[in-house]
């Protein structure tokens, strides 16, 4: 490993670029911590420091916490991940696939076929209070109601008619967090109570997480802070892209379980650690050992480029598993993962938190990786590399492509005379680096060296009739 200065002083360094208010990261292995530090601080008037124990929101991290709660209760007889989602709520469907096709397995890893849709959006600006910008109002005008209830989301995915499915059951893997909203109330049922006390009695409770807590607005989160108030306020950018704060949580009832906990990077270390010592914990075993297997087991493959297993994503540096996820609402741009414990190699929970929605976590993770692999701290984690030619058939991807999670997002992919491709996705100019097969590396002209997202084409007779942008799929719109 390297030396912990300069592992501060990198971390450092790359706070001070990004000009983040506050970020917070935990390394914890067998021996306990590894490193912690706070970086900034937690409120506007810049009075009270980030430390280890702040409490920040984690977002989209949650969604492991819901899987592996579905993967406790498989391993335990209570469900099975190859259950049919009509087991469980009877009205569901997706338009022109069969009832029962859509397990609980396709939920879990984003492939039931249902492309990018707004639910999620609808139901922060209709339930969040004090939320007004021209983005919010346009959206609570297309809202068809409050969405604050699951059947709300069935609803929609059964009789909207706003969306054509990208396929069948198990072919397309596109990022649904309407997947995880019921796998929450799948949880509530096979559990016979509701998630939030699963989580509390079995996860939090054990691993001492003493300051995490899944709640819907923020209420028992302050309760945890109540005493010593490090509890973080929610930074963001304006319509004018200026930075405020305010402590108002995201709420969005129907989606507790894949957005809706609270926590530090202490604790989210400790459930990292957990998961990569195979359900251990301080020579405990928290969780059944099957439990982690369901979850990231030999199941899923163990490659260099990222797969999507049950919560968490999986892949190969250095020799080692790392497993990961991110999370981004108002106020929330964090990422945690770990690296799997194997024979004579130790297991490691990692975490990195931050308090603003427009930052990305993610080079800090990558810094925290490389500490413990030995690696140089500045090493990539791409797994999107440029091969350094042209794409043959640039014509094939020419088009306009369009996501609806919220307003509706384009993709506008064009060819220059010299066969280049470019795109504006997101009214962001990007240049796509071809690295091989369908798939690119979507950079600024400004700085090419940075991948701001990835993008992967399917095609069909000759021309592509989807791109997935990450993990989300755009459709063509002709």
């Amino acid at each position: 490993m390297s030396d912990l200065k300069e592992l501060e002083r990198a971390l450092q360094t790359l706070f001070d670029k990004k000009d983040i208010p506050g970020l917070t990261v935990c390394i914890r292995g067998p021996e306990g911590i590894v490193y912690e530090h706070g970086f900034g601080h937690a409120d506007f008037a810049k009075t009270r420091p980030v430390d280890k124990d702040t409490i920040m929101g984690i977002a989209s991290m949650s969604k492991s916490m819901t899987a592996l709660s579905c993967a406790i209760l498989q391993a335990e007889g209570k469900l099975d991940f190859s259950d049919p989602v009509t087991k469980y709520f009877p009205d569901f469907r997706i338009p022109g696939t069969p009832r029962d096709a859509v397990t609980l397995r396709h939920l879990a890893m984003h492939t039931a076929g249902v492309p990018p849709i707004a639910p999620l959006e609808w139901s922060i600006v209709m339930n969040t209070p004090g939320r007004d910008s021209a983005y919010a109002r346009e959206l609570i005008a297309s809202a068809p109601n409050k969405m604050d209830k699951i059947e709300d989301i069935i609803d929609f995915i059964a009789n909207s008619g706003a969306y054509e499915p990208i396929g069948a059951p198990g072919e397309y893997m596109s990022y649904s967090n309407d997947a995880y909203a019921l796998l929450s109330y799948v949880v509530d049922q096979a559990a016979g109570i509701p998630l939030e006390q699963f989580l509390q009695e079995r996860i939090f409770g054990p691993l001492g997480m003493t300051r995490t807590v899944l709640d819907l607005d923020g209420a028992e989160a302050e309760a945890l802070a109540a005493e010593d108030g490090n509890i973080t306020e929610l930074f963001d950018l304006d319509e004018n892209g200026k930075l405020y704060s305010d402590k108002v949580w995201s709420i969005l009832p129907p989606f507790r379980g894949c957005a809706c906990v609270k926590s530090t990077a202490d604790d989210m270390a400790k459930y990292y650690l957990m998961i990569a010592q195979k359900g251990m914990y301080e020579g405990k075993q928290i969780i059944p050992a099957e439990a982690v297997e369901i979850l990231v087991g030999r199941e899923f493959p163990e490659t260099q480029r990222s797969f999507y297993c049950f919560g968490l994503n999986k892949r190969l540096k250095a020799g080692r598993v790392i497993c990961e996820h991110a999370g981004g609402l108002h106020g929330v741009s964090t990422y945690g993962g770990l690296i799997k414990e194997e024979p004579g190699l130790a297991g490691y929970g990692f975490s990195a938190l931050t308090n603003h929605g427009d930052a990305s976590a993610q080079d800090f993770i990558w810094i925290l990786y490389n500490y413990v692999l030995g690696l140089p701290l500045d090493t990539g984690h791409g797994w999107a590399i440029p091969i350094g030619r042209p794409f043959s058939d640039p014509e094939m991807l020419v088009g306009t492509y369009i996501s609806r999670e919220a307003n509706p997002a384009y993709n506008i992919v064009t060819v220059d005379e010299k066969g280049e491709l470019h795109a504006v996705y997101n009214e962001q100019p990007l240049d796509l680096h071809y690295c091989g097969g369908t798939l690119f590396s979507c950079r600024t002209a400004e700085d090419p060296d940075t991948q701001q997202t990835t993008m992967e084409f399917f095609v069909r007779n000759g021309k592509a009739w989807g791109v997935r942008c990450y993990t989300r799929m755009y459709q063509r719109v002709e």
